[in-house]
């Protein structure tokens, strides 16, 4: 699976964005898709995923309830609403897909390992 993802840019603090990541084409055996960011000079961590079929949300604390991720199951498409941006959100933002089969499977969806697909990544900067 090919992921594209779209949306980044240059805001101010307090402004909003919305990152889109498209998978080239649809799979039952995806079981989550995902947003990660890695700011320069750190790790890669994680932001939020949505399981596919049952659309639930999970966030990473720091993010929770200023950023929303949801999905659109037919068009094979994950979103990340972000509002109340931080300078402390700058960072290149990846999207990745997770699979039923994936050999971690027993991850949680925070874990980076777990997803087998990933985009090219956007960037997102936020002035303040």
């Amino acid at each position: 699976v090919q992921l594209q993802a779209s949306g980044g840019g240059l805001v101010q603090a307090g402004g909003s964005l919305r990152l889109s990541c498209t998978a080239s084409k649809r799979t039952g055996s995806t079981f989550a898709m995902g947003w990660f960011r890695q700011a320069p000079g750190k790790e890669r961590e994680f932001v939020a995923a949505v399981t596919w079929r049952a659309g639930v949300p999970y966030y990473e604390d720091n993010v929770g309830g200023r950023f929303t991720i949801s999905r659109d199951y037919d068009k094979n498409t994950v979103y990340l609403q972000m509002n109340s941006l931080k300078p402390t959100d700058t960072a290149v933002y990846y999207c990745a897909w997770r699979s039923y089969t994936s050999v971690y499977n027993s991850d949680s969806v925070s874990k980076a390992r777990s997803y087998a697909g990933w985009g090219q990544g956007t960037q997102v900067t936020v002035s303040s």
